[in-house]
């Protein structure tokens, strides 16, 4: 019977649920197990984590089974995970990784001080538009009307538009709204982009779009716009460029704040990070096909090149 009470005086490892509502996406798995390794946690050693991917359906639902588990700390990616897992618990702790303003979505009350069982990372996806227009303005100089790719259903689109209408008026050029929530309206948008002449695109960032790279990236070689993007994996299957907040970082944090809550300190002692690692990633190849040249200066502040 010994090593029977041995093994029963053993503490339970610790569980993470891990909800986000796209397609598997192992850079983002990478990123988060480093963090909690920073913490001391070794994923199949002294943690496990229950990933939850789910592709844009079920997230509700999805939140529950985690709930319903009794996972440690849910660990979200993406703002619709994390209002989801919001809204499935008070009591379990909840970090977040999102590009939204957490305070203006409803996630906490304050960045500082965020209130009971949540708080995590902002990588500020809007706060970018006006940034990311700006480059591809520099880019592509001649283009006098810019569409500005947006999901309505999304719970930020509004202010998104805000900081992109504000930006066509800063930097001088005509914006074209163009919305999508399915393939098939990516599809129309883009068929309405060539129709009224857009001489370039920029795509708002969310979970949706990012599960769509293939389809946005191809569909702007096929109709050869001049397309910004959120992430450069995007630039890496053949997108002209990309600027925003390095994900990796973003997600490697979340990791160090769940590890940092399963040894004992408190979501609402934990104030909400914002990052500061932003990177900027132009494909050369895709420029030349489209018949850009890029500016050296641009080239000399890019992080990554692709040629």
């Amino acid at each position: 019977m010994w090593p029977l009470v041995v093994h029963a005086q053993q503490p339970a490892v610790p569980v993470v649920g891990f909800l986000r509502n796209t397609l598997p996406d192992s850079r983002l798995m990478t990123a988060f197990r480093k963090g909690l390794s920073e913490i001391g946690y070794v994923e199949g050693q002294n943690i496990m984590v229950d990933y939850r991917w789910t592709g844009g359906e079920r997230v509700a639902s999805t939140a529950a089974e985690l709930v319903r588990r009794q996972v440690n700390v849910i660990a979200t990616g993406g703002l619709v995970a994390a209002l989801a897992a919001k809204a499935a618990t008070a009591t379990i702790p909840i970090v977040f990784a999102t590009g939204d303003d957490p305070v203006r979505a409803g996630l906490v009350n304050s960045l500082n001080r965020p209130s009971g069982n949540i708080t995590g990372i902002s990588f500020l996806l809007n706060a970018t538009v006006a940034k990311r227009v700006a480059l591809l303005r520099e880019l592509v100089p001649a283009a006098t009307v810019i569409g500005f790719l947006v999901d309505p259903s999304f719970p930020t689109a509004g202010l998104a538009i805000s900081e992109a209408e504000s930006a066509a008026v800063a930097y001088r050029f005509q914006l074209l709204i163009v919305k999508a929530s399915n393939k098939s309206e990516i599809e129309a948008a883009f068929s309405s982009l060539v129709q009224q002449r857009a001489g370039a695109l920029a795509i708002n960032a969310n979970e949706f779009f990012t599960a769509q790279t293939e389809q946005l990236v191809a569909l702007a070689a096929r109709n050869g716009i001049p397309t910004s993007y959120q992430l450069d994996e995007a630039v890496e299957a053949g997108g002209l460029m990309s600027y925003g907040a390095s994900f990796f970082d973003s997600y490697r944090q979340l990791g160090v704040y769940a590890g940092r809550i399963l040894k004992g300190e408190k979501p609402a002692d934990l104030p909400v990070v914002q990052s500061t690692k932003f990177e900027l990633a132009i494909n050369l190849k895709t420029a030349k096909t489209l018949g850009i040249s890029i500016p050296q200066s641009l080239l000399a502040t890019a992080d990554e090149v692709i040629e």
